[in-house]
């Protein structure tokens, strides 16, 4: 029975979130008050059946491997295959790649161990969730040398620009990929492909000097290789910049959202925390808001995303607003159109705002 084995590639994924990337790379920015962005590319491998998962780090992945452990609460830590966190330790003089080739390269063992002869590949910062069984097998069905996930959206926000555009034939077989700013069928980052041909092209590519994979061994060879496209449906996201991390956050406040990304297929698993209840006390007011367990609440939050273990003292009010891991908000403060990150204190009276299309955004461990 023909498998796939998995690939989260950072390498090309740049820090787009400002403050939030200061410490860490993109892929380990919290998201919906529990969880952190490469929780649904991670889950929605294992959900697929994969059960070899490397993710080629660069660097600021501390925080990541912090986050992902063994593995263990994706059911990937084990004794055969299971998580593997590959970060650049190589020593090779004769090495001669660049970009996310050298990561191919010095880590080719990674594939040649594999015993899945597929490869499903895919970056963090597009988030759904899905089964890609039925992708594996149409891949299959239609012998295609690679498949590429699209996602549809009826209107195109800022953080599509960057996305590859698919333009395909009416049999479904890729012709081109653009930045064309009118075609909404969007490439996720989500790609099928033979481990053999994957190989293949890596050799080629170095040989020929280039430095990014996807660009320079499928986008530049649509001529020669069969590419099909395989459409995605459901709630989903791209999030590369502070104005889309906080206004997708922020759809998840909508029940419809909320319940289509998490609920629609398998849940998406995180790291497990083990806080205690988030604790209301009298006089306390929340309307509307994403609360996890750990909190306490003695002031008004409306509309707004806390993670764990924040605490809004009486007095202080909470609006449109994504409060990290154990903040701590004084009385008298008010906080409208805000990002904290993890471990901000706002001290008494201070009153901070920003607006949906920038948010005012403080980096960990300030107190304000």
């Amino acid at each position: 029975m023909d498998t796939m084995m998995g690939l989260i590639n950072l390498e090309n994924e740049h820090d787009f979130l400002n403050e939030l990337t200061y410490f860490r790379c993109g892929a380990a920015a919290p998201f919906a008050a529990r969880y952190r962005l490469i929780d649904f590319a991670l889950s929605n491998m294992v959900m697929s059946g994969v059960q070899d998962v490397a993710i080629f780090a660069r660097k600021k992945y501390r925080s990541l491997m912090d986050h992902l452990g063994t593995g263990a609460d994706w059911d990937l830590d084990r004794r055969h295959g299971g998580l593997f966190i590959l970060p650049p330790d190589w020593n090779d003089p004769s090495d001669i790649s660049k970009g996310d080739l050298s990561h191919f390269h010095n880590n080719r063992d990674y594939f040649e161990r594999g015993r899945s002869s597929y490869v499903l590949i895919s970056g963090s910062q597009f988030i759904n969730n899905a089964d890609y069984q039925d992708a594996f097998q149409f891949h299959l069905d239609r012998q295609a040398d690679i498949t590429l996930i699209s996602a549809t959206y009826d209107e195109l926000y800022p953080e599509h620009d960057s996305c590859l555009k698919i333009t395909s034939d009416e049999g479904g077989w890729v012709n081109n990929l653009s930045n064309d700013p009118y075609n909404h069928r969007i490439f996720t980052g989500v790609y099928i492909i033979s481990k053999k041909l994957l190989l293949e092209l890596v050799d080629e590519c170095i040989a020929h000097y280039k430095d990014h994979f996807f660009i320079d061994a499928i986008k530049a060879n649509l001529d020669r290789l069969n590419v099909q496209v395989y459409e995605t449906n459901g709630y989903s996201a791209v999030i590369n910049s502070i104005e889309s991390f906080y206004r997708h956050n922020m759809n998840l406040l909508d029940t419809e959202n909320f319940e289509s990304l998490f609920y629609n297929n398998a849940l998406v698993m995180t790291k497990i925390g083990n806080q205690p209840p988030t604790k209301y006390r009298e006089g306390s007011r929340v309307n509307r808001s994403l609360l996890a367990n750990g909190c306490v609440i003695d002031g008004d939050v409306d509309n707004s995303i806390l993670f764990r273990g924040v605490h809004v003292k009486a007095g202080a009010t909470v609006k449109n607003s994504i409060l990290m891991q154990r903040c701590t908000i004084e009385p008298g403060v008010h906080l409208e159109n805000v990002i904290l990150d993890k471990d901000v204190t706002v001290t008494e009276n201070q009153r901070l705002t920003g607006v949906k299309e920038q948010p005012f955004v403080i980096a960990k461990r300030r107190t304000i």
